[in-house]
């Protein structure tokens, strides 16, 4: 993914556009990044996500550095992404975890649980949105967030990317939208406010035969501004940016119905330090 404003929400968030070279499901290996790329894409759409829901006001506390993280800006230490040993939150509410601890740890675990919820096939489908937005965000930015993510995945969009207006594929495709995190940081940290960055990869596109928006990969970081409300930790607003990304592999790219099946039968995780 990639900062831009071909939407027109202020700078922040390029459409990474993408024409299958050949059959991309046909066992010929992925190359790297290629400078063709297609008027919208899967990617486009995360990227629109985030575009849609940049805040002028930022929100989160800037103020106060969080412990171990260096304040001249630089590379953060060893341990900073290490597994901590505590066990991961249990209380979910639908498939989104809740009850994240009241420090660093919790924030740092809320920001990667909810870089996966909001960078997922969820956030296309209208009645999933709405219960993401009333679980994810605090109740005042709600009723602002639920109008910007209809706007911005209207039926005509939907349409564009090969879904139909309830965020569905058509018959025998797979729509994949889905986050890894890497590691976590929390750049600035107070008892009510934290701003945690969520280092991710995620897959993106449409299974299927005659796919024009094969399954491919990207790395963006997600910038989480946290406030502690109602017992929680809640999202005021989120951005994001390119990167940092890896040498593109080799890999033999598997066939259309191999990826469909993959994400059909693999669950993903909660995640925690």
């Amino acid at each position: 993914m990639s900062p831009g404003d071909e939407h027109g929400y202020g700078g922040t968030g390029h459409t990474r556009t993408r024409l299958p070279e050949g059959d991309p499901y046909g066992g010929a290996r992925r190359t790297a990044r290629s400078s063709s790329r297609s008027l919208v894409t899967v990617v486009g759409v995360v990227v629109l996500l985030i575009a849609a829901i940049a805040f002028a006001n930022r929100g989160g506390d800037d103020s106060s550095s969080a412990g171990g993280s260096p304040a001249n800006g630089s590379e953060p230490k060893g341990a900073a992404t290490a597994a901590s040993g505590v066990r991961p939150v249990e209380v979910s509410s639908g498939a989104i975890p809740t009850g994240f601890a009241h420090d660093q740890q919790g924030a740092q675990s809320a920001a990667a649980n909810y870089a996966v919820v909001l960078v997922s096939a969820d956030i296309l489908k209208p009645d999933r949105r709405t219960e993401i937005v009333q679980q994810v965000f605090v109740a005042d930015k709600q009723a602002e967030l639920k109008t910007k993510f209809n706007q911005a995945y209207s039926k005509e969009f939907l349409s564009n990317i090969g879904l139909d207006e309830n965020g569905n594929a058509a018959p025998d495709h797979t729509y994949v939208s889905r986050t890894v995190p890497v590691g976590t940081k929390v750049t600035s940290y107070s008892d009510t406010t934290a701003t945690a960055e969520v280092w991710c990869t995620g897959l993106y596109g449409t299974a299927g035969q005659n796919s024009t928006d094969p399954v491919t990969s990207d790395w963006f970081t997600l910038t989480l501004h946290l406030r502690w409300a109602n017992g929680d930790w809640k999202v005021d607003s989120f951005s994001q940016e390119s990167g940092p990304a890896p040498v593109p592999g080799d890999e033999k790219a598997s066939t259309a119905d191999e990826m469909a099946k993959a994400v059909q039968e693999y669950g993903g995780f909660t995640y925690a330090r």
